[in-house]
């Protein structure tokens, strides 16, 4: 079958890539998050007090990108920037009460998205999809290496 068609595996894969990103936006939008913006909410959720550097790493995303993402964030009031008290050079980020509050209406969208992605799957289907979409991960991650490495 050519991956060009209609009915091919690889364009059925884009448009569920599309669909999702389109529901994200919409219920993203309704509490003023931009979709980039939850990866970084969830990661300081769950560690707060991290340095940009740090953040960066986890989130696999450059520096300059993050700092221009924790502008609008602390504009937004969800996130503020404090100097570390170890190490003066080292701004640690934090999440302000907004943020925690904002985080917890994410984890309700994703709980949403879940629900309609996994809609009328049994458990088996979803546990063979995970194992499916781990493999397609491991094997995109292998090609990415390979060209770091060639």
């Amino acid at each position: 079958m050519n991956f060009c068609e209609h009915d091919s595996l690889y364009h059925t894969f884009i448009q569920v890539i599309r669909l999702h990103y389109h529901r994200t936006h919409m219920l993203l939008e309704k509490i003023g998050i931009y979709p980039g913006q939850p990866p970084m909410l969830m990661a300081l959720y769950h560690n707060d007090g991290q340095s940009q550097r740090e953040l960066a790493d986890k989130l696999k995303i450059k520096p300059s990108t993050i700092t221009v993402m924790l502008r609008r964030m602390e504009k937004a009031e969800l996130v503020g920037r404090r100097l570390d008290t170890e190490d003066q050079r080292v701004s640690r980020v934090y999440l302000t009460q907004q943020g925690k509050e904002i985080c917890e209406k994410v984890k309700e969208i994703i709980k949403i998205i879940d629900s309609e992605c996994f809609n009328g799957f049994t458990i088996e289907e979803k546990v063979l999809l995970r194992r499916l979409f781990i493999q397609m991960k491991d094997n995109l991650s292998k090609e990415e290496e390979n060209k770091l490495d060639g």
